[in-house]
């Protein structure tokens, strides 16, 4: 356990910081799997839209929102074809 009365705060601050991003994370995965059992483009702007935001808060890497975008728009194309 902190001693620092500082380091007490941020543990509680931590604490609540997970408890946002397990449920950011957990929505995530929940769209990205509906976008992969059935692709249409509404499934791909939403799942792009939490992605978005999920890098806009510094839960996922821009970088892994930006791969998973572009994967899930290929993967639309192939099924359209």
């Amino acid at each position: 356990m902190p001693i620092l009365k500082s380091s007490r705060k941020a543990l509680r601050r931590d604490q609540r910081r997970t408890l946002v991003n397990q449920k950011i994370k957990e929505k995530i995965k929940i769209v990205l799997k509906k976008m992969r059992q059935s692709p249409t483009p509404k499934n791909l702007a939403e799942a792009a839209r939490f992605l978005d935001r999920a890098a806009k808060k510094k839960v996922i890497p821009s970088r892994k929102a930006s791969r998973l975008k572009s994967r899930l728009s290929k993967l639309l194309k192939t099924k359209k074809s």
